[in-house]
């Protein structure tokens, strides 16, 4: 089967870093696992000089949304048991790393812009984290009346919590909660 040109310059796309996360967290297996469960968790974007314009007027918006390459995902797999689950569900369906494309985004309070620099609160992401885009976060498009949340609504918030600060020993003991 040909593919047309469109499909072709598709498949050749470039993504280049625009800057990298400061933080806390070293080690995956140690980070918080979403940003509602980071709060306190200070960071930083640190934002390539050359991009330092795109960040003008940001300085009005609570939060942002920071879009980034999960350079330590390793090998994908189209089948993950989330951290919140312990039944192997579909990548699409979760939001674990490990990507065919390791993309993730989250949703981060921004508290002071500095030249190039954001600094920021509730940061889920490892230190060293490629940013590859930021947009901020708009109540009157992101909200949306009667989402539904699939498998995750089955979740207790009480395990939701544990599981998302990192705060149990095993995958064995969360399936007795």
């Amino acid at each position: 089967m040909k593919h047309s040109e469109e499909e072709e310059v598709a498949q050749r796309f470039e993504v280049r870093p625009i800057g990298y996360i400061r933080s806390e967290h070293k080690d995956a297996s140690a980070t918080p696992i979403q940003p509602v469960y980071a709060q306190g968790c200070r960071g930083r974007a640190e934002i390539l000089p050359e991009y330092e314009e795109g960040l003008r007027d940001l300085e009005g918006f609570s939060h942002i949304y920071v879009i980034y390459y999960f350079h330590k995902a390793g090998v994908p797999s189209l089948t993950v048991t989330p951290f919140l689950d312990d039944v192997p569900r579909g990548v699409f369906a979760a939001r674990s790393p490990r990507r065919p494309n390791p993309i993730g985004f989250s949703l981060v309070r921004l508290v002071k812009r500095e030249g190039n620099v954001l600094l920021l609160d509730d940061v889920d992401m490892l230190d060293g984290t490629p940013i590859l885009d930021i947009k901020p976060f708009l109540p009157r498009f992101d909200y949306r009346e009667n989402a539904r949340a699939g498998w995750q609504e089955q979740v207790d918030e009480n395990v939701a919590q544990l599981r998302g600060r990192r705060q149990e020993t095993s995958r064995a003991d969360r399936s007795q909660t």
